[in-house]
């Protein structure tokens, strides 16, 4: 019975926050174009997001309570309680947005993430710089044009910082891709990764062969098929071929888990990448 309540307690919590968080979401982003709102609306929505975070933090209470009566501790009984709490979609979701754009400031500042001396960055955004541009062209065009063609002010504002909020998000997606290369370490060890969505680490005794492969594979960025073949995907096309001397697990950006036994994936120089592991692994 001691349960009960928590995992009640949980469901409610989540639905609550289904419903509540992209209201308030909507709001602020009324509030930040200048909409005028009717004066109960934002003390209601700050009564219901109070609500809501009452809500969580009791449901949290409760099932910290129940992780320690079971032994954990506190760290691990507090994270546990969060796991439970927030759908791992969500804290994916959050988590990829916030190092997108802690992306940016690496973009500017020239610099890459997880890239140490002696080890071999290999980009693989050429496939997909200047559909990034374009779409970042096709935002501000938009952006333009409704200007001119949306009449009422308050729309106007709201569309407005939607539409910037686009543009900083391809933006940050670029920048992410961009300061986050695959990285060949000296001891064989390959990390393949996609901006903050896909990060795959290869330990050299996990490689049975490598070669440059050009393929145009459909499908998504992650693409699994029932054979174990990963394809990660870039401008719709994959440059080098990895077969794994074992199955590797891997999480896709969501948060679902797989195994490959094969891994695809670009490279802008699949040649110097492909040469580079080689050397690397060869005694």
């Amino acid at each position: 019975m001691n349960g009960m309540p928590g995992v009640r307690g949980m469901r409610v919590a989540r639905v609550a926050a289904a419903t509540v968080v992209p209201a308030e979401l909507a709001l602020v982003v009324c509030l930040a174009a200048g909409v005028r709102l009717p004066g109960w609306a934002l003390p209601l929505a700050e009564g219901l997001v109070l609500g809501v975070v009452l809500l969580e933090a009791w449901v949290l209470g409760q099932l910290y309570a129940a992780g320690r009566r079971r032994g954990a501790r506190r760290g691990e009984a507090w994270r546990a309680a969060g796991r439970a709490v927030v759908p791992v979609r969500v804290r994916r979701l959050v988590r990829h947005e916030l190092r997108a754009g802690a992306s940016l400031g690496w973009w500017v500042l020239r610099r890459r993430h997880g890239v140490r001396a002696g080890d071999l960055a290999a980009a693989y955004t050429g496939p997909q710089t200047a559909m990034m541009y374009g779409m970042l062209f096709v935002s501000v065009v938009e952006t333009v044009a409704l200007s001119l063609l949306i009449p009422w002010p308050a729309v106007h504002r709201v569309v407005l910082v939607l539409d910037v909020y686009g543009v900083l998000l391809v933006l940050a997606l670029h920048a992410a891709c961009v300061t986050r290369p695959h990285v060949l370490r000296p001891d064989g060890s390959l990390r393949i990764r996609y901006g903050a969505l896909f990060d795959l680490v290869v330990p050299p005794d996990a490689v049975a062969s490598v070669r440059v492969d050009r393929r145009y594979p459909e499908g998504r960025l992650v693409t699994l098929s029932e054979d174990g073949v990963l394809d990660l995907i870039v401008g719709s096309q994959t440059t080098v071929t990895l077969e794994l001397a074992r199955p590797l697990p891997f999480t896709r950006p969501l948060g679902a888990r797989g195994e490959a036994r094969v891994v695809r994936f670009h490279a802008d120089d699949p040649r110097a990448l492909v040469g580079a592991l080689r050397g690397a692994l060869t005694p």
